[in-house]
């Protein structure tokens, strides 16, 4: 009888043990959407017009600044820099809401 007893017990303290390892499931915390910093200077900016300006001789059209930014492959904010840039030299042209060469 102390056999039945021993077993019953070890039975009952693998399903405990099993019961641990289901309910103590370990969750990965949520990803937060890391966010470049984005060095403002001269070089890196001149480098931002020069993806905007390259955009826009490939597509050889008016575009819209999220069509900039993924055409030249980069985000939303180094593409108005680029842009910027490129306005004050005087190298664009306003079409409505779209950027052009000028």
């Amino acid at each position: 009888m102390a056999e039945k007893k021993a077993t019953a017990k070890k039975a009952t303290e693998t399903k405990a043990a099993a019961a641990k390892k289901t309910t103590v499931k370990k969750t990965a915390a949520p990803k937060a959407a890391a966010k470049a910093v984005l060095a403002i200077n001269a070089e890196n900016v001149g480098f931002k017009a020069g993806d905007v300006y390259q955009a826009l001789a490939a597509a050889g059209k008016a575009l819209a600044v999220k069509e900039i930014a993924k055409a030249a492959k980069i985000s939303e904010e180094e593409t108005l820099l680029g842009l910027g840039w490129l306005f004050k030299e005087g190298k664009l042209a306003n079409e409505g809401d779209k950027v052009t060469l000028a």
